[in-house]
């Protein structure tokens, strides 16, 4: 017996490094902390670099005993852990009160500020929908927060080549601010992504802000950036022409309704970005803002457009008209529009032919996404061009609204269209479509 246990015992003494940090992996923190306790060498894997590069860190805006948990568990990880670490997302779920994020800003110090003394390999840094504007955050607090992230965007700058910090809500000087901190070492940043998405508060007019240009002049490197159009301008587009067009990739544009978009800006200002940025792509995601007039003062035929998304969020006006966006403005981009999602209530007015030739124009669409008033025979026509080669559509998404609580009829017809093409749908597209009672 004695013999048999020193063979086992030695079985697990010699299990190769990398299957027992495999195990580790799928271990969370309080079985990794229990397997630890096994023998010196369970706790030294404990320790390998390769488990704790990667951390999302949940506050979760819950009762108070689970509350003290994370903010304890967070704090832990970071005090034990905090060196290794390459990838950090930070998650504030639903604050309800001042009492809340009070806890989290105090927590947030205490972990940044020990996290900036032992880590210099961050890399990536997300902290999404803070949503600062809301009245649970004090003016006290967020003064305080914003201040913590940062003096420790200013230790991490040196390295740090992501941040997402969409859905901040930040006023234009405190925006600036942290912006400004990923310069602080050289007067020059040179992080490759950013996020600002809904960075500031709405309704500011961000693109005539002086400060907001100097801030942007900083970043010398920038790959892909994600802002509103509210930040759009000559003055913008001419500082990424000059300091980023080397390696700029991709640049996202949310426009909103809420935020300012009146402002003028050059189709010359974009051609010279794309002249001299020759890999760029843009994508524009529209939530709201859908007459025709206000898209064209946006969608100039300088930008090249890789993906656009209109959506009109169920609301329907008679006053606008999508008729004239398919007909004349996109049709400006067929050389070069990929994807296309179009989320609208055009209860109005019929655009299936609209919609159908604008797929045949654009040479490049592989992806179509489409919820709308829609007749069944426009799924089954655009199966055809596909099937036919007319067009090059990998990925279909149709939902066709209906203004009958039944759609029984409609389900029959899409049944009889998915077995006539059911080889090609099977064996070439990523298909979903659906009926849609819209009542």
């Amino acid at each position: 017996m004695e013999d048999d246990s020193e063979q086992e015992q030695s079985c697990w003494a010699y299990l190769p490094d990398v299957c027992l940090s495999n195990m580790f992996w799928w271990l969370d923190d309080r079985d990794r902390s229990r397997a630890a306790l096994v023998c010196k060498k369970w706790n030294q894997a404990m320790y390998s670099g390769s488990l704790w590069r990667t951390r999302t860190i949940t506050f979760s805006g819950r009762p108070s005993r689970s509350n003290t948990s994370e903010f304890e568990s967070a704090l832990w990880y970071v005090k034990r852990f905090g060196k290794y670490l390459e990838h950090l997302e930070i998650k504030f779920l639903n604050p309800y009160n001042a009492v809340l994020t009070r806890k989290f800003q105090v927590t947030m110090r205490g972990l940044l500020s020990r996290l900036g003394k032992c880590n210099s390999r961050l890399v990536s840094l997300t902290i999404q929908h803070l949503e600062l504007d809301r009245l649970v955050w004090k003016n006290g607090i967020r003064t305080q927060f914003i201040k913590n992230i940062s003096t420790f965007l200013k230790r991490m700058s040196k390295h740090l080549d992501y941040l997402n910090l969409k859905g901040a809500r930040v006023m234009l000087e405190e925006g600036c601010e942290i912006l400004s901190s990923l310069s602080y070492l050289k007067n020059k940043s040179f992080a490759s992504e950013i996020n600002i998405e809904d960075f500031f508060s709405h309704h500011l007019s961000i693109y005539s802000s002086p400060l907001f240009h100097q801030t942007m002049s900083t970043f010398r490197n920038l790959v892909i950036l994600t802002l509103n159009y509210n930040c759009i301008s000559d003055e913008l587009l001419d500082i990424l022409c000059e300091n980023n067009a080397h390696s700029l990739w991709t640049i996202n544009i949310k426009c909103h309704t809420h935020d300012p978009h009146g402002q003028v800006v050059w189709g010359m200002s974009w051609a010279n970005l794309a002249k001299r940025a020759p890999k760029l792509k843009v994508n524009f995601f529209f939530e709201r803002v859908m007459k025709h007039n206000s898209l064209a003062r946006i969608l100039l035929a300088e930008i090249p457009l890789r993906s656009i998304s209109l959506r009109s969020c169920y609301f329907s006006d008679p006053d606008w008209s999508m008729r004239p966006t398919l007909t004349t403005l996109l049709p400006a981009y067929k050389h070069s529009l990929q994807k296309l999602t179009l989320e609208f209530n055009n209860d109005h007015e019929l655009l299936d032919e609209e919609l159908l030739q604008l797929v045949l124009l654009c040479e490049r669409l592989f992806f179509l996404k489409v919820w709308a008033f829609l007749s069944v025979a426009f799924v089954e026509r655009l199966l055809q061009y596909r099937a036919e080669g007319k067009c090059v559509l990998c990925t279909m998404k149709v939902r066709i609204y209906t203004t009958r609580h039944e759609t029984s009829e409609e389900d029959r017809l899409l049944r009889d269209i998915y077995k006539k093409f059911r080889n090609l749908i099977d064996s070439e597209l990523n298909y979903f479509v659906i009926a849609y009672p819209m009542v």
